[in-house]
């Protein structure tokens, strides 16, 4: 089969399509063929060396895909050939999620969105996944609450403002002016220029904030909390003297990191299909051009997602 691969740490052009054996699955795993593989900020990460989950190359990267269960081990009984499913498995494990098949525990998988196809599929696991498990699981978001999203118009960032939104939450959200108009039909009730205004001073007595950029938009968010209010950030997680900020002043604070979860992908199967999230692909891009998919998430400005197409 084809596959993204890698011999070496380094920028886009070090990724190379290859032909290597198809992979095998295991007792309780299935086999997809992946139609497409989304592409995530942490792809890029891993490819450069900067956060070194996989080890030293060579290794493939990606972990969104979406496509059809090509056979099924002894064990399972969720899925069968022929049905189409989607899921983020494995990490922060290698899930080779840039190829043309893989395998994964069918327990880390779902059944894909029936109004949708696999493109924009692949485009919704970790990133809903993320939003899902901070407002969710995490900060239990619902009616009566309000809720600021940092970098509305991005992979997590849109998928996060609808979540909030499904739940009954009223929505404040970030983003550059480009995107304002894209952020309020997702639902957002109010849309903040980062570059023109800061957010800090037009922002009070929010219940729940979601970080997506870190840093000191991070920190700075603690001032627009209401006493006991909760900040959630996927991107400071381990940030020990940002919790104890956060502590001193009577907040609270929680690191999110996605984690494989098929009752996560079928609650978000769910709002798919029932027209209350919709997961915009800005970029699709075929599946030996994978370097250009990561200059594309490089510039930091796409809307929405970016797709490889196999």
């Amino acid at each position: 089969m084809r596959a993204v691969t890698q011999r070496s740490f380094g920028g886009p052009d070090v990724l190379e399509l290859a032909e290597v054996d198809r992979p095998r699955p295991l007792l309780n795993e299935v086999l997809v063929r992946v139609v497409a593989a989304g592409v995530n900020p942490i792809d890029a990460h891993v490819r450069s060396g900067a956060i070194p989950l996989l080890g030293e190359p060579p290794f493939t990267v990606g972990w969104d895909v979406s496509g059809v269960v090509e056979s099924v081990s002894p064990g399972v009984n969720r899925f069968a050939p022929g049905d189409e499913v989607y899921g983020m498995p494995w990490i922060p494990r290698a899930a080779n999620g840039y190829a043309e098949y893989v395998t994964a525990p069918s327990r880390q998988l779902a059944r894909k969105p029936a109004t949708i196809d696999h493109v924009r599929a692949a485009g919704l696991p970790l990133a809903g996944l993320t939003a899902w498990q901070a407002l969710v699981d995490t900060a239990g978001v619902r009616g009566g609450q309000t809720v600021l999203v940092h970098g509305g118009g991005g992979g997590v960032g849109h998928l996060a403002v609808q979540v909030a939104r499904a739940r009954g939450a009223a929505v404040i959200a970030t983003a550059s002016a480009a995107k304002h108009d894209f952020v309020r039909d997702l639902g957002a009730d109010e849309v903040i220029d980062h570059r023109a205004a800061d957010f800090a001073e037009v922002v009070a007595g929010v219940d729940v904030v979601l970080d997506t950029v870190g840093g000191d938009t991070a920190v700075r968010s603690l001032d627009v909390l209401r006493p006991g209010g909760l900040l959630v950030t996927i991107v400071e997680m381990t940030d020990a003297g940002l919790a104890a900020r956060a502590a001193g002043r009577g907040l609270r604070f929680a690191g999110v990191t996605a984690e494989p979860d098929s009752a996560g992908l079928a609650a978000l199967a769910d709002l798919v299909d029932s027209g209350r999230l919709r997961v915009h692909v800005g970029h699709v891009v075929a599946l030996a051009d994978a370097a250009r998919a990561h200059e594309l998430i490089a510039t930091g400005s796409a809307l929405g997602k970016v797709v490889l197409r196999t």
